[in-house]
C-alpha cells in the first residue's frame, strides 16, 4: 500500500481548508489559523503535561456545539490565547458563528506554545496577539509558507530553531489528510552528524533533506533539553472524511504517535503537546472500520513529516538563540 503526498504537501490539500499566518519579527512570535468557508467537526487530545488552551472542553463528543469555525495555534504562552479573540472578532465581522437568537458566536478553540524567552522583545504595552490573530485570519488562503512564520516564528527545539510545518497524504481509498504543526519542543528533532531526522523513515521525496536514517540512539545518553516550561508542540490533523466528534478525537489521539516518532523526548511534563483534528465531511467512509484505521495510521505519518519539515524550513533572524538546521547541516 503506497501513500503519496498531495499536490501542495500542505494541510490545505484537504479541499476547503485555508491557513493564515501573521507574526511580529521583533517579538519573535506569531499566530497560525486554520479555517474554512463553513463550520467543521473538530476533536482534540492532549498528552503533554503543561498545556495552554481555550475552548477545548467543548470539543468533547457530549457537548452541545459539534462544529467549530476555526482553530488557532499561537505563541505567547497564556498571553497568546488572546489571539483567538482576534480571530473570533474577524469571523463575527464576516457573519460567522454559532447562532444564538440574533447573535453569532464564533467557535475558535486555540492552543499556545511558550516562546517568551526566545530572544525577541516582549516589552509591549498592549498584548499583540488579538491583532495578530485577526491578521492571520485575513491572510488565510490555500497556499502558505512554512518554517519561521506564524506560530512557528520564534519556536525552538532543544538544539535548533523549530518552526511551522505542514504535510499531506493521499490515502488509497481517496481520502486526504493534512497536518499543521508549530514545533517548540523540549526534545530534539534530529540526531547524527549529518542532521538526520528522527522522522526519516517516513520522509517522502526528500522533503526534509533526504539525509537518511538516524543512527541508533545511545540508551544511556539523554538528549540535550531546554529549560523546563519553555516548550510545547501544537498541531492540527485535518481530513476530508465525514467524521463524528468522537472519531475526530480518536484521530487526534492516534496522531500523537507521529509526534513521538519525530521528537525525542516528547510528551514530557514540561511540554503542552496537543493535537487538534478537523474533518470537513466532504467524503463519506465506505468502510468505516478499515478507513478509520488507515486515517489514524496516516495521521501519525503526516504529523511526523510535518514536524521534520518545520525544523528543516526554519530560517535565521537577528537575535536568534539557536542555529537553524540549514545553518548547521545545510552546507
Amino acid at each position: 500500500m503506497r501513500l503519496d503526498p498531495g499536490p501542495r504537501n500542505l494541510i490545505t490539500d484537504v479541499d476547503g481548508l485555508i491557513v493564515g499566518n501573521a507574526q511580529d519579527d521583533r517579538v519573535k512570535s506569531g499566530v497560525s489559523v486554520l479555517t474554512s468557508d463553513r463550520p467543521f467537526v473538530a476533536g482534540v487530545h492532549v498528552m503533554g503535561g503543561a498545556p495552554g488552551t481555550r475552548e477545548t472542553d467543548l470539543l468533547a463528543p457530549d457537548r452541545t456545539v459539534q462544529q467549530v469555525d476555526a482553530l488557532v495555534l499561537s505563541g505567547g504562552s497564556a498571553l497568546g490565547l488572546a489571539a483567538a479573540s482576534g480571530v473570533a472578532d474577524g469571523l463575527r465581522a464576516q457573519g460567522r458563528g454559532f447562532a444564538v437568537g440574533d447573535q453569532r458566536v464564533p467557535i475558535v478553540p486555540a492552543a499556545i506554545l511558550f516562546d517568551l524567552i526566545n530572544g525577541g522583545a516582549k516589552d509591549w504595552a498592549e498584548n499583540p496577539y488579538p491583532a495578530l490573530g485577526r491578521a492571520a485570519l485575513a491572510n488565510a488562503g490555500p497556499d502558505f509558507a512554512i518554517g519561521s512564520i506564524g506560530a512557528g516564528t520564534g519556536a525552538l527545539t532543544a538544539d535548533l530553531k523549530g518552526g511551522l510545518g505542514s504535510a499531506s497524504l493521499r490515502l488509497p481509498g481517496g481520502h486526504r489528510l493534512g497536518a499543521l504543526v508549530a514545533v517548540n519542543a523540549m526534545g530534539t528533532a534530529t540526531s547524527g552528524p549529518d542532521g538526520q531526522f528522527w522522522a526519516a523513515p517516513f520522509e517522502m521525496g526528500g522533503e526534509f533533506g533526504a539525509r537518511g536514517m538516524v543512527p541508533a540512539p545511545d540508551p544511556h545518553q539523554f538528549p540535550t533539553i531546554k529549560g523546563g516550561g519553555q516548550n510545547t508542540t501544537i498541531a492540527i490533523i485535518a481530513t476530508d472524511a465525514a467524521l463524528t466528534q468522537a472519531e475526530a478525537t480518536r484521530i487526534a489521539t492516534a496522531a500523537h504517535a507521529g509526534l513521538a516518532r519525530a521528537i525525542l523526548p516528547s510528551h514530557t511534563p514540561m511540554d503542552g503537546d496537543l493535537v487538534f483534528a478537523a474533518a470537513t465531511g466532504a467524503r463519506e467512509m465506505a468502510d468505516p472500520v478499515a478507513e478509520m484505521i488507515l486515517l489514524c495510521h496516516g495521521a501519525a505519518i503526516c504529523l511526523a513529516r510535518a514536524i521534520a519539515r518545520a525544523v528543516f524550513a526554519a530560517t535565521a533572524a537577528p537575535g536568534d538563540l539557536l542555529p537553524t538546521w540549514q545553518d548547521r547541516f545545510g552546507r
